[in-house]
């Protein structure tokens, strides 16, 4: 079979892939190989989106946040972990002015804003939710249950987040509008938010931080669904066409390496990518964002993903267990380094 076409997304997030997609850089990689990159995220098929999350395309690759490739590979998807970028971002809990919190301490015996979506995918927003809350809660030893979790039911289906009048012909709805809403209408009394997306939902409804640790010196405290991300692709990429993938980690590399040298038009490219401005991208990533786009399979990173899994699992999100070890692919690395990357 002669290979013409490889499927691809990413998430509307600081990634080295979505910077070498605006650089031209993957594009101009796999062209040279013969091959048309289809962009799964873009594609107006609703099934086809779904691979987004469920990783179900075969000749395809995904960077972007973890829990959807975590839970695919609980599921039994054939995929190989080849890469992960840890690019920290602005993570809170946040609350309305007048409702008296005023510390980690002060959320005791109030209620939590916790997201739920429809069933169909992995409900990636509530996990992260949780986890931002258990990582704040242990900065003052606070128990879990000394907090009241209360849904927020979100009835819409990511999967329709390209459909509807609603959208106002904007791509995507605005992250963290319901748990805002909630907290607007005295439903919760705090929620977690994080990102662009966070910081304008939280500047948009006037709330202020009970506690930020998206650059909390403890890695352990930053890991959530974007903190690493990761770089998966189909079995059958990995094992019949290799040299396609270290082509693609090759590519990553060069983004990365040119975000270094470029820190005003790498937040630009991020901007774009995330539909913010640069001046939301300086606040939830920091001044040394182009520094942190790089790509590597090195064993904190790891490790960082092992213990991210880990609370999946512990928290019911996965449909079985797996070994992280086991999932990881270095034989692109090695390719590379052999310089056999044609």
């Amino acid at each position: 079979m002669t290979l013409s076409q490889i499927w691809y997304t990413r998430c509307p997030v600081p990634t080295p892939v979505g910077l070498a997609a605006q650089l031209g850089l993957l594009e101009k990689t796999f062209s040279e190989a013969g091959i048309t990159l289809t962009s799964i995220i873009d594609s107006p098929d609703s099934t086809i989106r779904q691979s987004h999350f469920n990783h179900t395309l075969e000749w395809s690759f995904r960077h972007g946040g973890n829990v959807p490739p975590i839970r695919a590979r609980s599921e039994g998807r054939q995929t190989r972990l080849v890469g992960i970028t840890w690019t920290d971002e602005f993570q809170a809990i946040v609350t309305l002015p007048t409702s008296g919190i005023r510390s980690v301490r002060d959320l005791a015996g109030r209620r939590f804003g916790v997201p739920r979506r429809p069933d169909g995918i992995v409900d990636f927003m509530r996990a992260t939710a949780l986890k931002g809350l258990v990582s704040a809660l242990s900065l003052e030893g606070v128990p879990l249950d000394a907090i009241e979790r209360v849904d927020v039911e979100i009835a819409q289906s990511v999967l329709a987040d390209q459909e509807g009048q609603s959208l106002f012909r904007l791509k995507r709805r605005q992250a963290f509008a319901e748990e805002a809403a909630a907290l607007l209408r005295g439903e919760v009394d705090a929620i977690f938010v994080k990102g662009t997306g966070g910081i304008a939902a939280a500047n948009f409804i006037g709330a202020v931080p009970v506690v930020e640790f998206g650059f909390h010196p403890d890695p352990k405290i930053r890991i959530n669904s974007g903190s690493p991300r990761v770089l998966t692709v189909d079995r059958r990429l990995a094992d019949e066409r290799p040299d396609l993938v270290a082509r693609l980690i090759d590519a990553i590399r060069q983004a990365a390496a040119w975000a270094e040298g470029h820190p005003e038009e790498t937040r630009r490219f991020i901007a774009r990518e995330a539909g913010a401005t640069e001046e939301q991208v300086l606040a939830a990533n920091g001044p040394e964002v182009h520094r942190h786009l790089g790509l590597s399979l090195e064993a904190p990173l790891i490790d960082a993903i092992a213990h991210y899994k880990d609370f999946l699992r512990d928290w019911g999100f996965l449909a079985g267990d797996f070994s992280v070890a086991d999932w990881v692919d270095h034989r692109p690395w090695a390719r590379l380094e052999g310089k056999a990357v044609a």
